[in-house]
């Protein structure tokens, strides 16, 4: 008996996130940056369009502890994810992450100061490549990674 290939949902969900964009959106449940996820991280980054740059510097708490004393790697991660896909926003697109990879060079300490700063890399069609690290406050690179982020929407300009 044969059976048909599995059909991918990407299209249908492409959709409905261009429908949702242009939907006003009073509520962020963004588990990262949203302000309106109880349980969220509440992530705030600052976006430079000038030096087209996004950073943010924070001190992680000890609920995201991973090794001893130090960041969950998946926490690490969300970090770089966050702070990549906030360079959608000056290129007034919304763009998905579809695939990212992660460098753990040294230990991220929990409680400490540290600066994630993330810049756009390459741009082809719909595929926007960005570069992120994570410094300590010494700034010395614990972290450093790279996204493949895909365009779904054009950004829809809230007034």
């Amino acid at each position: 008996m044969k059976t048909k290939p599995a059909r991918s949902a990407a299209p249908e969900i492409a959709l409905e996130i261009q429908r949702r964009a242009r939907l006003p959106r009073p509520k962020n449940f963004c588990f990262g940056c949203g302000k309106d996820n109880a349980e969220g991280m509440k992530l705030k980054f600052v976006i430079d369009d000038e030096n087209r740059l996004v950073h943010g510097a924070f001190r992680m708490p000890g609920r995201y502890e991973g090794p001893p004393a130090h960041v969950h790697g998946g926490i690490i991660a969300l970090l770089m994810d966050e702070a990549m896909g906030k360079l959608n926003r000056p290129e007034n697109i919304v763009a998905l992450t579809a695939e990212m990879t992660v460098e753990y060079l040294r230990p991220v300490p929990l409680r400490k100061k540290i600066i994630v700063e993330a810049r756009p890399a390459d741009h082809n069609g719909r595929n926007y490549w960005r570069e992120c690290t994570i410094r300590d406050a010494q700034g010395n690179l614990l972290a450093r990674g790279k996204g493949r982020f895909v365009k779904v929407a054009e950004r829809v300009t809230r007034k």
